[in-house]
């Protein structure tokens, strides 16, 4: 959505005064990091591009550890996901059985046609290595609708076809935190993962070393929180209590 919470940019402000970096990260791979850095400016947060950590950043940085001699790809993807793909040095095929990709990726696509959907489980039956984006089932929307998200693409595609993504990346997989470790030279230990979701912020935070904080500002609730396992390092209200928590901690370590 575009509503912030009353307490978002005094947490942020008061991560700036303490020298706390942050990392805008999500799943979702239909927007590009200069979308997301326009919508963030229209709803009050400045951020720079390096601020934002997307799943199509996590699926180029595998492509190009696992597959580097790929350089076709045949996306299922937005307009602006496929311009951050061509940005990184890969060509997008067209609809042409002609026109033959190194590897087929299916995203968060709103744009999705019969005709693509056709043509990646073509490719997919063929042989062509299956990377998903994330794993996501459907997208939150506060609109009277279900967006249907990449992991139900998939899902479709792998009835047709016979065949699971050989990859399945963003949260949960460490690699979606892996990218911001190596970009800010940080060990597991020193990056907190905060989210709202258990089974996929909690699990890739648990799964990655780094310290997960729960807030219950969003899916998951009291009890939910309560009950899953391994438990987040902390459950919080909200990033309101974070703030307050780490402001308590540096005082801690100034008067110690």
């Amino acid at each position: 959505g575009s509503t912030l919470f009353e307490f978002t940019k005094d947490f942020l402000a008061g991560l700036r005064e303490m020298g706390i970096g942050y990392t805008f990260l999500t799943n979702n791979p239909s927007r590009s990091i200069a979308d997301y850095v326009a919508k963030l400016k229209a709803m009050g947060i400045e951020a720079e591009p390096g601020q934002l950590y997307t799943s199509t950043q996590c699926t180029i940085e595998h492509l190009q550890e696992k597959y580097p001699s790929a350089k076709r790809i045949f996306p299922l993807g937005t307009p602006s996901m496929c311009e951050e793909f061509r940005k990184a040095g890969y060509v997008i095929c067209e609809d042409n059985h002609k026109d033959e990709p190194d590897v087929v990726v299916v995203a968060f696509d709103m744009t999705l046609t019969f005709e693509r959907l056709g043509r990646a489980g073509w490719w997919i039956k063929n042989g062509k290595p299956f990377i998903a984006t994330n794993p996501d089932f459907i997208c939150p929307t506060d609109q009277p609708t279900m967006w249907v998200d990449c992991g139900s693409i998939c899902a479709c595609l792998q009835a047709a076809t016979g065949r699971a993504p050989d990859a399945v990346l963003g949260k949960p997989h460490p690699n979606m935190l892996r990218g911001i470790l190596q970009r800010h030279g940080l060990h597991p230990s020193e990056l907190a993962m905060v989210g709202d979701r258990t089974y996929t912020d909690m699990a890739m935070a648990a799964c990655a070393g780094a310290v997960g904080v729960l807030v219950l500002t969003g899916e998951t609730t009291a009890e939910a929180a309560a009950a899953y396992s391994p438990k987040p390092d902390f459950i919080l209200p909200s990033i309101k209590e974070l703030g307050e928590k780490l402001a308590e901690a540096k005082q801690q370590l100034a008067s110690a």
